[in-house]
């Protein structure tokens, strides 16, 4: 079965407001934490996310937006300083929680030591984002158009389509895999979906969920 996760992400702006919106369409809970009052009302419209107004370094607010329980903070503010400064207050609240923070390429990767994951704001389309937050599983590799993804999909143990040739999947209209298991050849109809391995796959939104239903569970 596929993982939902509790996800806490800092900074309601474009990044993280489109992070939140993949998120929850791959049926993720997230809650948004914003301190511009007029960005807290336009979130809260779109009913995608719940949303905290606040400083999301204030302990209070974080713990407001359940931390505790979280399994991932994602900081996407525009702010490098006021990102690391969240993620480092979460892991006090909640030792285990992975966390991901947008930071300045000038600011260097040398932060990795304090988190788990970085984004750099010349690379951070929320797609890339999204991939960060939950991890390497499934990630769409680019935001290449507004109405098709190139996703790497690990098969997960359990999915319908594991240990299955492509040939005996019926996969739905709009969607094409297409490398083999090694990403050194096009699949064919009899490549092995086995479990375990990573597939490129090309899918239309509209049969995203059902695609990853047969992958992943």
């Amino acid at each position: 079965m596929t993982t939902t996760r509790d996800v806490v992400i800092a900074g309601g702006g474009r990044v993280g407001f489109q992070t939140a919106e993949i998120l929850a369409d791959r049926g993720h809970d997230v809650t948004i934490i914003e301190r511009e009052e007029a960005v807290v009302s336009d979130i809260a419209d779109e009913w995608v996310a719940t949303v905290i107004a606040g400083d999301a370094t204030n302990p209070t607010i974080i713990e407001q937006a359940g931390i505790e329980d979280a399994d991932v903070i994602a900081a996407l503010t525009g702010e490098t300083g006021l990102n690391l400064a969240v993620c480092l207050a979460a892991v006090e609240l909640s030792p285990s929680i992975r966390t991901v923070a947008r930071i300045d390429r000038a600011a260097g990767e040398s932060y990795t030591r304090f988190v788990d994951a970085l984004i750099f704001p010349e690379q951070a389309g929320a797609r890339t984002a999204a991939n960060e937050v939950i991890g390497s599983d499934v990630q769409t590799l680019a935001d290449i158009t507004a109405t098709l993804d190139i996703m790497l999909i690990r098969v997960a143990e359990e999915a319908p389509a594991a240990g299955k040739q492509l040939s005996e999947v019926r996969f739905p209209d709009g969607t094409l895999i297409i490398s083999d298991s090694e990403g050194d050849r096009v699949a064919r109809s009899e490549t092995m979906l086995t479990a375990g391995d990573r597939y490129l796959v090309a899918v239309e939104p509209a049969v995203a969920d059902e695609v990853m239903n047969l992958l992943r569970g």
